[in-house]
């Protein structure tokens, strides 16, 4: 059995896709875009989506970003990561 690699991405990675689930607070929805706005402005909100689950207590905001390099998609996760309602980041 190989070990699999992780495919290498180049920078910069246009539609780069972002989805952070957490808790349905009024708010959620805007710090995620708030820590978009620090570190990918210019992102297009109109490919913005917001999903809620099921029963309405969660939900996901999925953002479509520019990438220029691992730095900035660490910081991103690290930023979404830290809000108390952020439940898991892909």
């Amino acid at each position: 059995m190989s070990e699999q690699t992780p495919p290498k991405i180049e920078f910069p990675c246009p539609d780069y896709l972002i989805k952070s689930m957490g808790v349905a607070t009024d708010d959620y929805k805007q710090a995620v875009l708030a820590v978009m706005d620090k570190h990918a402005p210019g992102y297009d909100l109109d490919k913005v989506t917001v999903k809620p689950s099921r029963n309405g207590r969660f939900i996901s905001v999925t953002v479509f970003i520019v990438a220029t390099g691992l730095p900035q998609l660490q910081a991103i996760f690290d930023d979404l990561k830290k809000h108390p309602s952020t439940k898991m980041v892909l």
